[in-house]
C-alpha cells in the first residue's frame, strides 16, 4: 500500500484520509482551503473531530454553539498556536471562513464519550522544545491525553531547515502499556517555500514496510505501524500537523535500538 497520499494544489479539497481509504480502525484526515466567505459543512455522526484553523480566521457553529472569528496566524510557520474546536459525535458543523483559511479536520471513533463541544484556545496549548542541535524541533500539542477526548490526539511541529524530527525513529503500534501504546498517525505536512519538499521513511523492524518518500506541501504520510522519521534538507522548513488514535488514549512510543545510542550519548 502506498503510504504517500498527494494534495490537490487547486480548490477547496486539499486531501482526505479515512478509515476505509487507509484500510485502519481509527484516524480520520482531511485538510481545506476556504476562500472569503466559503462555508464547509459536516455532520459529525459516530466520529469526534477536532477542527484546527491552519491560518486565517473563521467561525464555527457546531449544533448551537458559535466561536466567531477565532483563528489568526497567518501560516502554520508563524510563532504562536492555532484555534481549535473540539467536537463530540452527532452534531451539525458549519465553518464559515472570514478571508482565506485553511482548517484541518481531525477525527476518530467518538465512542461512548458525553462530551461537551469546546474552543480549544492557544493559551491552554503546551509549547516546547524537543531534541537538541540539528535535531530540534517545535512541538504544540493542541489535543493531548491529558484534556478529554474519546480516541483523538492531536500534535503540530515545526523542524528548522536542515533538521531531523520524529527522530530518533520511533513507533508506537503495539499495546504494551506502560512502554508503548498502538496508535494510528497521520502526517499532514507543509512546507516553507513552498516548492521545497521533505524526506520521510516508514518502515518495521521486519521490513515489511519500508517506504521512502519525498513529500511536498500538503502532502499527507500515513502511517499505519513503524517507526517514522522526518529529515528537512538545507533551505526549508517544515511543519507537520499530527494526527493519533487508538483503542487505548496515551502515547507511549518506543524508539529504534540501532539508533537509540545517540540519546543515551
Amino acid at each position: 500500500m502506498n503510504l504517500l497520499v498527494k494534495a490537490a494544489h487547486d480548490g477547496r479539497d486539499i486531501v482526505s484520509v479515512t478509515p476505509q481509504s487507509a484500510g485502519w480502525d481509527y484516524v480520520g484526515f482531511a485538510a481545506h482551503r476556504l476562500a472569503d466567505g466559503q462555508a464547509l459543512s459536516l455532520q459529525t455522526g459516530g466520529r469526534e473531530y477536532c477542527i484546527v484553523v491552519l491560518s486565517g480566521v473563521v467561525s464555527v457553529m457546531a449544533g448551537e454553539d458559535c466561536w466567531r472569528n477565532i483563528g489568526g496566524r497567518a501560516s502554520v510557520f508563524d510563532d504562536s498556536a492555532p484555534y481549535a474546536v473540539y467536537v463530540p459525535g452527532g452534531r451539525s458543523v458549519s465553518i464559515l471562513a472570514s478571508g482565506a483559511a485553511e482548517v484541518a479536520l481531525c477525527s476518530a471513533p467518538a465512542g461512548d464519550a458525553s462530551l461537551p463541544a469546546r474552543l480549544i484556545e492557544p493559551a491552554s496549548m503546551k509549547r516546547s522544545v524537543r531534541g537538541s542541535g540539528s535535531n530540534t524541533r517545535y512541538v504544540c500539542d493542541i489535543l493531548p491525553h491529558t484534556e478529554a477526548a474519546a480516541h483523538l490526539l492531536v500534535v503540530e511541529v515545526r523542524t528548522p531547515s536542515g533538521h531531523s524530527s520524529s527522530y530518533p525513529p520511533h513507533k508506537h503500534d503495539v499495546d504494551n502499556l506502560p512502554l508503548e501504546s498502538s496508535l494510528e498517525e497521520t502526517y499532514y505536512h507543509r512546507i516553507d517555500p513552498p516548492q521545497g519538499f521533505a524526506f520521510q521513511r516508514v518502515y518495521t523492524d521486519a521490513r515489511d514496510i519500508d517506504q521512502s518518500m519525498a513529500v511536498e506541501n500538503h502532502d499527507v504520510v500515513m502511517v499505519p505501524r513503524g517507526y517514522h522519521p522526518v529529515v528537512m534538507p538545507h533551505g526549508y522548513q517544515g511543519y507537520y500537523l499530527n494526527v493519533m488514535a487508538g483503542r487505548t488514549r496515551e502515547w507511549h512510543f518506543k524508539n529504534d535500538p540501532a539508533h537509540e545510542w545517540m540519546i543515551e550519548r
